[in-house]
C-alpha cells in the first residue's frame, strides 16, 4: 500500500507537510517517526528525551504534562499534522483523566492559531472494555467491537481525550481521527505496555534457566480468538487517515487484520526462541509472580551477551502482559469501517512477532 497517496491537506514534503509526533520514543510514536520520515515528511519528534538522530527528523524536548513546557517548545513550530500517541499511567482513573486529557488539551492549545490541518489521536480497546479500574468488569458490547458502539457508563481517560480533541477541532478548525488499537507490539524500550519485548524477555529468561516457556494467561485467552496491532501498521493507518478525505472526523479500530488463538501462537513463539513450552493448565500463572526477582539473572545475561539494556524493568512490563493474557473474555476487533474507507493495510501477527524479535536481536536487546 502506498501511504498518504490522496492528500486531504498539505502539499509535498518541504511545502507544508510537517508532522508533529507527540510521544515520539514510544512504541507507536517511534514507528510513526520511521514511517513519516520514510515518506519524506519533515518530522518534529516531541518527547521528554530525544531519540536517535536521522535525516528529516528534529527532536523537541518538552514535558507533556506541563502547559508551559509545551508552549515554550512549540512556539517557533508550525506543524501541518499532529499525531498524538503519548500517555501517562496514574494510580486512579480520575488522575488518568486529569493528566492524559490535560496533555491533549495543552498540546493543542500550544498550537492554537498555527494552521494545523489534522490531528490523529491514538487510543485503544479500553474504549470498549473499560478503564484499568473497571477493566472488562461491567457490561460491554459484543465482539467483534465496532466503532459505533456507545460509550460505557464509566469514567474513562480515552473518552476525556476524545472530548478535548473534538473541542479543539471545533475551535481551531482542523479535521481529526481516532485510532483504537489492540495490544500494540513494536520496537521501544522502557515502555509501560510492550507485550512483544516482554514475551521476548520471558523466553530468554526461561531458556537461560532451563525452564519451559509458560503461557501465563487464562483459559479463555488460550482457547479463544484474539487479534493484535503491529506498530508499523498503526503508523500507516494514522498517516492514511490524516491524508484521506473519506477518513476525516471519524474514529477507527486498527488491528492487523488476522485472528489467532494463543494455543496456536504460543508453540510458534517458543520455537523461535528454542525453548520448550507449556500451555494453560488449571489456572493462570501470571508473569508478575513467575518472573519476580529476575533482575540479577537478566543483568548477568546482558553482561554475558553484551546487551544494550541491563535493566529488566525497562525491558519487560509483566503487569501489562498479565492483564492482556489474563482476560476472561474473548476480544476481537472489526476493521470493516477502515476497509470501506479505503485502508487495505494488513499484517500477519506471527510475522509481526518474528520480525520484531529479529530486530530486537539486531539491536542487542535480546541475545
Amino acid at each position: 500500500m502506498t501511504i498518504g497517496s490522496g492528500t486531504a491537506s498539505g502539499t509535498a514534503a518541504g511545502n507544508g507537510r510537517t508532522a508533529l509526533v507527540a510521544g515520539a520514543t514510544g512504541i507507536a510514536g517511534s514507528a510513526l517517526v520511521d514511517t513519516l520520515a520514510g515518506e519524506g515528511w519533515e518530522v518534529l519528534a516531541l518527547s521528554r528525551r530525544p531519540g536517535p538522530g536521522r535525516p528529516g527528523v528534529r527532536w523537541l524536548s518538552a514535558d507533556l504534562t506541563s502547559a508551559e513546557s509545551l508552549a515554550a517548545a512549540l512556539a517557533p513550530e508550525n506543524p501541518s499534522h499532529v499525531f498524538f500517541t503519548a500517555w501517562s499511567r496514574r494510580d486512579t482513573e480520575e488522575e488518568n483523566i486529569a493528566v492524559n486529557a490535560g496533555m491533549v488539551r495543552d498540546l493543542l492549545g500550544a498550537l492554537r492559531g498555527k494552521g494545523v490541518a489534522h490531528v490523529a489521536l491514538m487510543t485503544g480497546l479500553k474504549h470498549y472494555l473499560g478503564p484499568f479500574e473497571a477493566y472488562a468488569a461491567g457490561e460491554m458490547p459484543d465482539t467483534p467491537f465496532h466503532e459505533e458502539e456507545p460509550r460505557l457508563p464509566v469514567r474513562n481517560f480515552y473518552y476525556a481525550q476524545e472530548d478535548e480533541l473534538w473541542a479543539a477541532a471545533g475551535e481551531q478548525g482542523f479535521t481529526w481521527s481516532v485510532h483504537r488499537a489492540h495490544t500494540v507490539i513494536g520496537h521501544a524500550v522502557g515502555n509501560a505496555m510492550n507485550m512483544g519485548l516482554t514475551l521476548a524477555a520471558q523466553a530468554t529468561l526461561c531458556r537461560d534457566g532451563g525452564e519451559p516457556f509458560v503461557f501465563p494467561g487464562s483459559k479463555t485467552q488460550w482457547d479463544g480468538l484474539t487479534d493484535m496491532t503491529d506498530a508499523g501498521l498503526l503508523a500507516e493507518h494514522m498517516l492514511w487517515a490524516s491524508t484521506t478525505p473519506a477518513a476525516a472526523n471519524e474514529p477507527f479500530n486498527i488491528v492487523n487484520g488476522d485472528v489467532f488463538r494463543w494455543r496456536w501462537m504460543w508453540p510458534k513463539l517458543a520455537a523461535y526462541f528454542g525453548v520448550e513450552w507449556e500451555g494453560y493448565q488449571d489456572a493462570p500463572r501470571p508473569l508478575g509472580q513467575s518472573m519476580a526477582g529476575r533482575e540479577d539473572q537478566w543483568r548477568r545475561i546482558a553482561a554475558e551477551n553484551n546487551l544494550s539494556e541491563p535493566d529488566l524493568g525497562r525491558v519487560a512490563s509483566w503487569w501489562h502482559t498479565d492483564g492482556d493474557l489474563g482476560r476472561g473474555i474473548e476480544v476481537v476487533t472489526d476493521m470493516g469501517k477502515s476497509r470501506d474507507a479505503g485502508f487495505t493495510g494488513y499484517r500477519r501477527t506471527l510475522d509481526a512477532f518474528t520480525l520484531l524479535f529479529d530486530r530486537y536481536r539486531a539491536d542487542r536487546l535480546i541475545p
